[in-house]
């Protein structure tokens, strides 16, 4: 289970096994979708796939048709691209009642239309009862990167501001608190949310941003540490500035998680200039998903590829990559 958790033997499995044996110059890109461009005109598209496994299939604040829908059109908008068509394939239970099924489909279909995006292609398998989990959707997202927006892990420079666009933690435990057995109950809502609308906003604002991450699984600790390794830098936090719901503070105190471990399906960390970081910050603030935005860090020469964070006693400590599964099937 861990090796699909989103940490360290995630990623050493990419890296040791499908990197070398499907290594290209596009795979080499590290980026949540990957940018094509078609020789006859020199547009620039992106493209990007995501399996979404989660239980329960329902959720505070969501669902696995919602979630399918934002998780890839989040991954097209870090980016930069706008996005525009979804396949989605659903691979289904025997004895599955057809009122979920439909169900899932609304959401889907809301979620798309919320988001401005069509699903255009799909299928539809069944596999005998007890050999899944009710429903497992596979969508593949492809948008338009728009002319002059470069944005990606090999633009990432020291001095660069690291901005978040909210509280962390919100969709791994709104998740926790439906699993059976767990003993908790609490009102928050998952933070499931399409953010190609937001990234908009902070392009008009800071057109030169270096690159864009949504943290989902593994976190904030995992998205962090994964650009750190793949531009060759090290990033430094301030944990007291990273925006943490109370309600997710005690939960991760009460279940022993590290808030910047626990998934998120509806923020973005920002890399930017600092001389466009003002203007980034406000135009993230002045979105309805990105209130709680907050200025966390900055990139560094120095300690490549290490994340350290400040703590609240004034020391510093290494932000690692997550190294099991803390919440296994969180999207």
């Amino acid at each position: 289970m861990a090796h699909g958790a989103g940490g360290k033997m995630m990623n050493d499995l990419i890296r040791r096994l499908f990197f070398p044996l499907l290594d290209n110059e596009y795979l080499r890109q590290q980026a949540d979708a990957t940018r094509l461009w078609i020789a006859a005109d020199s547009s620039c598209i992106a493209v990007s796939t995501d399996s979404f496994v989660i239980r329960p299939l329902f959720f505070p604040g969501g669902d696995i048709g919602s979630l399918a829908v934002h998780g890839t059109v989040n991954d097209l908008a870090m980016s930069g691209a706008r996005p525009l068509w979804l396949t989605a394939g659903f691979i289904l239970e025997e004895g599955l009642e057809i009122e979920v099924l439909e169900r899932v489909v609304r959401s889907m279909a809301e979620a798309a239309r919320t988001a401005g995006v069509w699903v255009v292609a799909g299928d539809t398998k069944v596999v005998e009862h007890g050999h899944g989990d009710g429903v497992y959707i596979n969508t593949t997202g492809f948008g338009v990167v728009p002319d002059g927006i470069e944005i990606g892990p090999e633009h990432i420079r020291p001095g660069d501001v690291v901005l978040l666009s909210g509280t962390v933690g919100d969709h791994g435990i709104a998740v926790l608190s439906r699993r059976e057995g767990l003993g908790f109950e609490t009102s928050l809502l998952s933070d499931c949310a399409p953010l190609n609308n937001l990234v908009e906003t902070l392009l008009a604002a800071a057109p030169r941003t270096h690159c864009l991450r949504d943290p989902t699984r593994g976190g904030l600790s995992a998205a962090l540490n994964e650009l750190a390794g793949a531009a060759h830098v090290g990033i430094e936090i301030e944990e007291a500035a990273v925006p943490v719901r109370p309600a997710v503070a005690a939960a991760c105190e009460m279940l022993g998680f590290d808030p910047l471990t626990v998934a998120n399906e509806g923020k973005l960390i920002a890399f930017v200039p600092p001389e466009q970081a003002r203007e980034a910050l406000a135009a993230l603030r002045s979105h309805p998903l990105g209130h709680d935005a907050a200025c966390i860090g900055f990139v560094t020469d120095d300690h490549p590829g290490l994340v350290l964070a400040r703590t609240h006693i004034g020391g510093r400590r290494v932000v690692d990559m997550p190294a099991g599964e803390l919440l296994p099937r969180i999207c």
